[in-house]
């Protein structure tokens, strides 16, 4: 069971794409979707098929008490477990939708519990402080279950770990139970309790992918070997097989043109980190940075965080009701000697961002995962142009 502000998706990804490898028959439950519902139910890396999702509607109905109503989320939770049981999964890896105390899938008996990391997003629904959040994420800790925990500030372990203590969990703390050690740019050795595998690397682009990818090592080897041995070839094999699309992805090159649903502040400033290696790889490279996001999370803050390095900012208004309007992103740019360039129609403004661009620029598609969405969804098309 994954939880966590940032990094669960990939993380779950992780540990599915090792566990494929070692042989087992895997099912993945992750939200939102990108381009097509189906993406949130898989079983061996396969989305769940349009017969079985009408199927299993039907099904669930038949057998739902006709008096409860169901959230969206609940009733696709409910899909995914009817799939995995009818799939006859050996494990299945299921992120946490938001928060985890009253999520729809904490009525799970994890083998295993990982929380990826705390940070500040959906505020209006799980608290305005790092603490209450946390509070609502260890709510998915449960009876003996090992608990590994991503790197975060001290005064919030603890709170997991009261909640782990209640529960008779053993914690696995990053950087005290568990550690990589990078040797090189994209290679690392992961150093366990008890599996020390050295020579790694994962197929997802960012340093922050060698922190997910030692979380999800860090749960299989607590939670899951004893149950479901791995060995360090699968190991190697999963983490360079495993993909997750629309986070720091690479849809075009020359320029080189990069989509990433960040959203909030601890996930722009990752995002930053990688922009700031990528323009300072070239002389005159230029940021095009294409931002659309919902009106609920922190615009001006999100930003900000780009304005020192971008060169051009194009904003945008992904089709969705709660999406900011461009105006509204307008107001949040802080910086007097940046015009942006107003373009509400998401392709449009891609498009745009293309037509400015030398080959070696670098533009990236951020602020919204609906946003990348819409953008893979339209560069899928046939004969759409990339």
């Amino acid at each position: 069971h994954v939880a966590g502000t940032n990094g669960k998706g990939s993380s779950s990804a992780m540990v599915a794409s090792i566990l494929q490898a070692s042989g087992y028959r895997v099912g993945l439950y992750t939200s939102p979707h990108l381009m097509d519902f189906r993406e949130r139910i898989r079983v061996q890396g396969a989305d769940i098929s349009e017969e079985a999702v009408c199927a299993l509607i039907e099904e669930i109905r038949q057998r739902a008490n006709p008096q409860t109503t169901l959230t969206f989320f609940e009733f696709t939770t409910a899909l995914a477990f009817w799939h995995f049981s009818h799939q006859q999964v050996d494990i299945a890896v299921v992120e946490v939708g938001m928060g985890g105390r009253f999520d729809a899938t904490n009525v799970l008996d994890p083998i295993g519990v990982l929380i990826t990391g705390i940070a500040l997003d959906h505020e209006a629904y799980l608290g305005d402080s790092l603490q209450k959040i946390a509070q609502e994420k260890a709510g998915i800790i449960t009876q003996k279950a090992p608990v590994v925990l991503g790197l975060m500030p001290e005064n919030i372990i603890q709170i997991f770990e009261t909640q782990a203590r209640k529960w008779q969990a053993p914690c696995f703390r990053m950087g005290q139970e568990f550690s990589i050690v990078e040797t090189g740019a994209t290679t690392f050795t992961y150093q366990g309790p008890r599996w020390t595998i050295p020579g790694l690397q994962t197929n997802l682009l960012g340093r922050h992918q060698m922190m997910n990818a030692m979380n999800a090592l860090a749960v299989l080897e607590t939670a899951v070997d004893g149950t479901f041995p791995i060995s360090q070839s699968a190991i190697r094999t999963g983490l360079l097989n495993v993909r997750w699309r629309g986070r720091l992805e690479v849809v075009h090159r020359d320029p080189l043109l990069i989509l990433d649903g960040a959203h909030n502040l601890a996930g722009a400033q990752v995002l930053f980190d990688f922009l700031h290696a990528q323009i300072h790889d070239g002389p005159g490279r230029r940021l095009i940075l294409v931002v659309g996001m919902m009106r609920d999370k922190n615009l001006q803050g999100f930003l900000r965080i780009f304005l020192p390095i971008v060169d051009q900012l194009i904003l945008t208004q992904p089709r969705m009701e709660r999406a900011a309007s461009v105006a509204e992103l307008e107001q949040a740019v802080d910086r007097k000697d940046l015009v942006p360039c107003l373009l509400a129609d998401s392709w449009e403004a891609v498009c745009r961002a293309k037509d400015i661009a030398n080959p070696s620029d670098v533009i990236c598609v951020t602020g919204s995962l609906f946003l990348v969405g819409e953008v893979l969804n339209r560069l899928t098309q046939p004969g759409s142009p990339t």
